[in-house]
């Protein structure tokens, strides 16, 4: 509740019976909601911001009923500079939803890495379809059991590689927040985005704060027009 005893929409918990958990984030009641909209051998890809894959406390609770009730055998990490919300990092998460079993479903989890060491902007280098080609090709979507890692100790620039299950449940708050390529622009300023990519991702950085800004002002103003009435 706020100073005016009106329900915060921020904070707002949804709890709901199909739910595993009674939480305020919103990516995770929506994953949590799509989940309860599949029926036994559905499918969905859904695009989730990073925190739902690292978050403790009700994240943590989400990605382990996840892996127990569906099969989550796909993660694309998606590049930076391709949504308004230019700070967002995001994700997409593939999953099928399986019936009811003593043990996870989950066996192998299946990372591609389409963000490290890549760049892209909403105008002067936005995302192809072309730049998806090796993830098609490395999803196998006809037989996955014939996926084949990209990426191992000899080519460590390889983008695609599967985690075990006994290794994701080993991990912290069970983040499934996985990376593994060297970020080439934290250790050689000379691989840097050219200057006019960097002054684009400042300039959409800036609009979408000031976005952020005028929804704050527009909503205070609205509760004191409300409280005034």
């Amino acid at each position: 509740m706020n100073d005016e005893g009106e329900t915060d929409k921020e904070s707002l918990a949804y709890s709901r019976p199909d739910f595993w958990t009674t939480t305020s984030n919103k990516q995770l009641n929506f994953v949590q909601h799509v989940k309860s909209l599949l029926k036994v051998h559905g499918r969905a890809a859904v695009v989730v911001p990073d925190n739902v894959l690292f978050e403790g406390g009700a994240g943590e609770i989400v990605r382990k009923k996840l892996l127990h009730e569906c099969d989550v055998h796909t993660l694309l990490r998606l590049p930076t500079g391709i949504f308004y919300a230019q700070g967002v990092k995001a994700n997409v998460l593939f999953f099928d939803r399986k019936p009811g079993a003593a043990k996870p479903w989950t066996k192998t989890l299946w990372v591609y890495d389409l963000r490290t060491n890549l760049h892209f902007t909403l105008k002067t280098k936005r995302m192809a379809r072309v730049d998806l080609d090796e993830f098609v090709t490395c999803y196998q979507p006809s037989n996955r059991a014939k996926r084949k890692a990209t990426w191992s100790e000899s080519n460590p620039t390889g983008r695609w590689r599967p985690y075990e299950l006994e290794e994701l449940l080993s991990r912290d708050k069970l983040s499934l927040d996985l990376f593994w390529l060297r970020d080439e622009s934290l250790e050689d300023s000379a691989n840097l985005p050219d200057p006019q990519v960097l002054a684009e991702e400042i300039a959409d950085d800036l609009r979408s704060a000031l976005e952020q800004i005028e929804g704050v002002l527009a909503d205070l103003q609205g509760r004191a027009q409300d409280s005034g009435a």
